[in-house]
């Protein structure tokens, strides 16, 4: 279960205090979740008006910075593509495991100095996520180009007869070159045909060779025969040979052309193997980067959101909870019995009511302060 809860309520006596009644609320007795202390530094308060016009940017930024995250997991998912099982282990913030560094969150002083505003440390984090995905953009577009320019010549080099690239199947030596009267024309045969091939390839146009058709090359399905003929007879043996069921490729041998696609190939294989090992590790240390970016909106929203609710001077316990998944519902009821007294509007719409006509599924809404921290981030199961 990945799911976590992240959510305040006023300090009792002591912050301590309210920190013991959870626990004792959630796990002494029941077991409904494992529970951490959430640390927050103390941030700089500003004026009231500063915050609520915070609050909604925080929402806005989040949403934000989520869908940077999932979105550097998921491309790292399609660029490990064999390896997905390995995905998870590579989705590190700053070196640990995404539960870890969750549970035991330390404000990062260096990178967001609480010295400064609260709007100057969500303009830092905003900064950092829009570059996160601009290059994310430009870097997945490079190497998308790419991959799929190989996969089309690699394509090419596969499937049927009747369609596959057959430079690395014919030799100089099938083909009748340089005349001014013969050309050696290739035939995709299914297999069921070869004996009505033999049979009628002769006769399919005046000016065919006799004896001249080969089998070069076989499939589950087909066979490919060449087979050489006078330059005149092509539009008349092209015609029967479709009557009869028989595929004439338009193949024109030419040993420049088709060492430049052999060339093209391995540029774009040797190509992709050079950018595979700096792309992943870039999207390592942008992932752990966004992350950490994202958790500490999370730290901003949850303190922006308790002084809103619980006024001044700052005296409110942040606390994460990992509910265990069979007992969500029961957590729910036991926190709100906790916490009704802190809004008495929230015992009417306490999202657990499921109340027709009141669609609550977009802001849920709890006498504390509450937020829901996802960490499953793709779209599969690893």
């Amino acid at each position: 279960m990945t799911e976590f809860w992240l959510i305040s309520a006023p300090g009792d006596k002591t912050c301590q205090q309210t920190w013991d009644k959870m626990m004792v609320a959630t796990t002494r007795t029941n077991n409904l979740s494992a529970n951490n202390k959430f640390n927050i530094p103390d941030l700089k308060v500003g004026t009231l008006d500063v915050l609520v016009g915070l609050s909604d940017e925080l929402a806005k930024l989040d949403t934000f910075v989520e869908s940077v995250v999932k979105k550097v997991a998921q491309y790292m998912a399609d660029v490990l593509e064999d390896s997905r099982d390995k995905v998870q282990e590579n989705l590190l913030a700053n070196g640990v495991d995404l539960v870890t560094y969750i549970t035991r969150f330390q404000w990062d002083m260096a990178k967001y100095p609480i010295k400064q505003s609260l709007k100057n440390i969500s303009e830092i984090i905003s900064k950092q996520a829009t570059q996160i995905d601009n290059d994310l953009k430009a870097r997945a577009s490079a190497y998308n180009n790419l991959k799929g320019n190989l996969q089309n010549l690699e394509r090419k080099n596969a499937g049927s007869l009747l369609t596959r690239s057959l430079a690395d199947i014919v030799k100089k030596e099938d083909f009748v070159l340089d005349s001014e009267y013969l050309i050696t024309m290739l035939v995709v045969v299914p297999k069921t045909s070869y004996a009505d091939w033999q049979k009628t390839y002769e006769t399919l146009a005046e000016m065919v060779v006799p004896r001249s058709t080969k089998l070069l090359f076989e499939d589950n399905d087909s066979g490919l025969f060449s087979v050489t003929l006078f330059r005149k007879a092509v539009d008349d043996f092209k015609h029967k040979a479709r009557e009869n069921k028989f595929t004439v490729r338009d193949f024109q041998y030419n040993e420049e052309e088709m060492k430049a696609d052999k060339e093209e190939m391995t540029r774009l294989s040797t190509d992709k193997k050079k950018q595979f090992g700096p792309l992943v590790r870039w999207l390592k240390v942008n992932f752990s980067e966004a992350f950490i970016a994202w958790i500490h909106i999370k730290a901003l929203r949850v303190f922006v959101e308790s002084v809103l609710r619980y006024g001044l001077p700052v005296n409110f316990q942040a606390m994460l909870l990992q509910p265990n998944k069979k007992n969500m519902k029961k957590l729910r009821e036991v926190l709100y019995d906790l916490y009704k007294h802190l809004d008495s509007s929230a015992a009417i719409i306490d999202a657990s009511m499921d109340i027709p006509g009141l669609n609550l599924s977009q802001q849920e809404y709890y006498p504390y302060v509450y937020y829901k921290i996802d960490c499953n981030l793709l779209d599969f199961k690893v």
